[in-house]
């Protein structure tokens, strides 16, 4: 079985291009979503022991606002954050991988690339990308926020610049789909 990471700087369409590679049958992990289900409240009080603040919400879930307080703000807080969640996603990511039966899985996220925990995980890697005003536009109206908050946010991402596939995702959802099939699956042979 192989391995593409699917990455791309914020508002750029990897969930796009991740949901199109799953209407034509390939699994494809969305690392964010199960990053957020490793936040239980068990969980949230070893982080609230290891960055020494508070960051639980009602019934011991995670205040994102308030952990997000902490750890954009802190590159130290970030780096331990990560040292703790990071190992436990990759466990999740190994458990789900093994009962897939496909030749190929994809690892969807923005940051993965340029993380050491994920060193050797895949075999390959997709880059979805944008112009970097239609990034934060479609980010800031997708999230309810202001440019100024998206670009923030991007700033703390290291975006590649090598990749083995490039989707570029300027324009409709027909003409992603269209790239989605030349760029990627029509070429994907030599990686499975």
């Amino acid at each position: 079985m192989k391995t593409l990471l699917l990455t791309g700087g914020i508002g750029s369409g990897k969930s796009a291009v991740a949901s199109i590679l799953r209407e034509r049958g390939i699994p494809v992990y969305d690392s964010d979503a199960a990053t957020k289900e490793l936040y239980t409240p068990w969980r949230v009080r070893q982080i609230e022991k290891l960055l020494g603040v508070k960051v639980h919400g009602k019934g011991g879930s995670l205040d994102r606002k308030a952990l997000a307080s902490v750890v954009f703000n802190d590159p130290a807080a970030l780096g331990k954050l990560e040292d703790y969640i990071y190992p436990a996603l990759l466990r999740e990511f190994r458990k789900w991988r093994k009962v897939k039966d496909a030749p190929l899985v994809v690892f969807e996220s923005a940051v993965a690339l340029s993380k050491p925990f994920f060193d050797g995980l895949w075999d390959g890697v997709i880059l979805v990308s944008a112009p970097e005003n239609l990034r934060m536009s479609r980010a800031a109206a997708r999230d309810g926020v202001s440019e100024e908050s998206v670009r923030r946010r991007a700033s703390l991402q290291d975006i590649p610049v090598k990749a083995d596939f490039l989707i570029v995702n300027d324009g409709t959802l027909e003409e992603l789909e269209s790239r989605v099939e030349s760029d990627l699956l029509k070429k994907i042979d030599y990686i499975c």
